[in-house]
């Protein structure tokens, strides 16, 4: 039993902390001068003021199961911004959770080596019909027999409204009720962790959504030191700072220490403006490191800026963050695969290039100017081990952020697809699949929201203009993001798995992961730095060396019509082949894996 008094995580400084005494309420508001606590069933009472701007009030008739908020001297009336639970969405009061009595941690599970992933990404509300994360339990087989290690979770960070993509998150520590309960999110954890499936979660700290986000009436939250797409930025380095800052890192602290989440992806980290130091990433990153170093905790970061810095290993060294999502490989493969150059295509119009380099040595652009922006993007990023690159076919972004959320991939010819499912899963970069991937489900993953009306006209309007520069759009036919239909049309075809093509397809994918889980996995940690490629026509040859001196190999034709090549002509070891191989050249959609001594 503990001390009386003595906090469960003692270090943490937000939400409340139940004790043996009783509740130790907290809020910290610096631009109050008196805060109240209205508690279920009780009184309204004054909370204590601390000279850092804390409020404090222990309350030893406090039990988990009750309802409380905040009372602020304007009249406001707010949520815990560390809120645990919002039964009653982001407006209403926050409910008291007490995680150990549902946490069972697992002394054997320490999570999985990053070598080992193959990532799944998937959004809880549309990944089954009921949405919840009880229903993602009931697929977790279909997962785990497909070879997935790891799934991610997009946003689930209480938002307004009873659908969001995630990213409109405001109480950053409550899973949204829509989903279930937090023990609901245990559960799901623990059927995870019981089938060898690791869980990361997606997490916002570069802005908070539009709608529900009381803190900055009380505190610092926000300062005009930066700007970002969605006004003042974050204040990771103005004055009070220090506290914005904890209250973000114990954020990532708790999903990964109180549910035994096994990892983070941490969304648009380019818009996280920091000119102190440590940067807030870095900060974060040691901070993870640092108390969960027994454990296999991966960072994930999405990075528009294409910065290597945060990925580089140095000796022994873990990197900070383990790898980035590489959008330049998705690109390549799509223009390759689709002929589409609208947009941000256009700069990855010669394909076959493109990919060669994407897989060699991760970015495509290291410091070119991109003709879509206008302005330079990258760094040299050759140095770093492919396994510093996430590369997938399709992402929430390249799906949702196209006019009707259509999956351009899913409606290409058998060939192209297969020859851009071989190259995700066989290459040494790690492998992300978006749910329903492995069946070719064509059913669209459209962006959607549920505000209240005047801002719902609002994001109709943006949306409109936002994706009026991007591929696929089309200004006369763009769905209503804010209409229940739009949600409901990118709810899942698990109907469409048990079809004989959606078998098919899955059985493609189960041998590919297979064949890299046996293959390919056991070279990864060999692979120190980046490749080298080459060029011959149309076909592309890409070497990524090993530190034993043998080289990992793909040779391939990126094409719809026949090559003439020689380039496949020293592989002795072959992993995989697929098309056409003749001794003087490959057919369309060719490529080959192999391992030269």
């Amino acid at each position: 039993m503990r001390a009386q008094g003595e906090p469960v995580v003692s270090e943490y400084v937000f939400g409340p902390v139940i004790r043996d005494d009783g509740v130790l309420f907290r809020l910290w508001a610096p631009r109050c001068d008196t805060v109240s606590l209205e508690l279920e069933g009780a009184a309204i009472r004054e909370m204590e003021r601390q000279p850092d701007g804390q409020f404090h009030l222990l309350v030893p008739e406090a039990k988990p199961g009750m309802r409380y908020r905040f009372h602020l001297p304007d009249g406001l009336v707010v949520p815990d911004p560390a809120s645990r639970h919002q039964p009653e969405d982001v407006f209403g009061p926050s409910e008291l959770v007490d995680l150990s009595h549902y946490r069972r941690p697992d002394p054997i599970w320490q999570g999985r080596p990053w070598a080992d992933m193959v990532i799944y990404e998937l959004h809880v509300g549309t990944f089954t019909e009921e949405g919840t994360f009880r229903a993602v339990i009931e697929k977790l087989d279909h997962l785990a027999g497909l070879g997935i290690t790891a799934i991610q979770l997009m946003p689930i960070a209480d938002f307004p409204g009873s659908r969001n993509w995630g990213y409109d998150g405001v109480l950053p520590y409550a899973p949204d009720s829509v989903y279930g309960r937090p023990d609901d999110l245990v559960a799901l954890v623990e059927a995870a962790h019981q089938r060898g499936i690791s869980v990361f979660l997606d997490v916002v700290y570069n802005h908070f959504g539009p709608s529900g986000n009381f803190m900055a009436a009380y505190a610092p939250l926000f300062s005009p030191h930066h700007q970002t797409p969605w006004g003042d930025g974050v204040n990771f380095d103005d004055e009070q700072s220090e506290m914005v800052r904890a209250f973000l890192i114990e954020n990532a602290l708790h999903w990964l220490e109180e549910y035994r989440i096994d990892g983070l992806r941490l969304d648009a980290v380019h818009a996280i403006r920091d000119d102190s130091k440590p940067h807030f990433l870095d900060e974060l990153a040691m901070r993870v490191r640092q108390r969960l170093g027994d454990r296999h905790v991966h960072l994930i970061v999405e990075n528009e800026e294409n910065n290597p810095r945060l990925l580089e290993r140095s000796g022994s060294d873990a990197p900070l963050f383990n790898a980035q999502w590489n959008d330049d490989i998705h690109h390549a493969l799509h223009v390759a695969t689709s002929g589409e150059t609208f947009g941000y295509y256009g700069d990855y119009e010669e394909a076959g290039p493109a990919l060669a380099r994407a897989l060699a040595e991760g970015f495509v652009f290291q410091g070119q100017v991109m003709s879509f922006s206008g302005e330079t993007r990258g760094q040299p990023s050759g140095h770093i081990s492919p396994v510093a690159f996430i590369s997938f076919l399709h992402n929430h972004d390249q799906i949702g952020n196209r006019a009707n959320g259509d999956r351009i991939m899913a409606t290409l010819p058998e060939p192209a697809l297969a020859f851009a499912a071989a190259i995700v899963l066989l290459s040494p970069q790690i492998p992300m699949l978006f749910m329903g991937e492995e069946w070719s489900s064509q059913r669209p993953f459209p962006y959607f929201c549920d505000f209240d009306e005047e801002l719902n006209a609002a994001v109709r309007k943006g949306r409109r203009q936002e994706l009026s520069k991007l591929p696929g759009f089309d200004g006369e036919h763009v769905l209503d993001p804010t209409s229940e239909d739009t949600f409901r049309s990118g709810i899942l075809d698990w109907e469409a798995a048990t079809s004989t093509p959606g078998t098919t397809w899955i059985d493609r994918y189960r041998q590919l992961i297979t064949l890299r889980r046996e293959r390919v996995a056991p070279l990864l940690p060999l692979m120190d730095q980046g490749g080298r490629y080459v060029l011959d026509g149309a076909a592309i040859r890409v070497e990524w060396p090993l530190n034993d001196g043998r080289s990992y190999i793909l040779v391939a034709n990126p094409t719809d019509g026949a090559v003439e090549t020689h380039m496949e002509s020293d592989l002795v070891d072959v992993v995989y082949a697929q098309g056409e191989h003749k001794p003087d050249g490959l057919g369309p959609w060719s490529l080959v894996f192999g391992i030269k001594q």
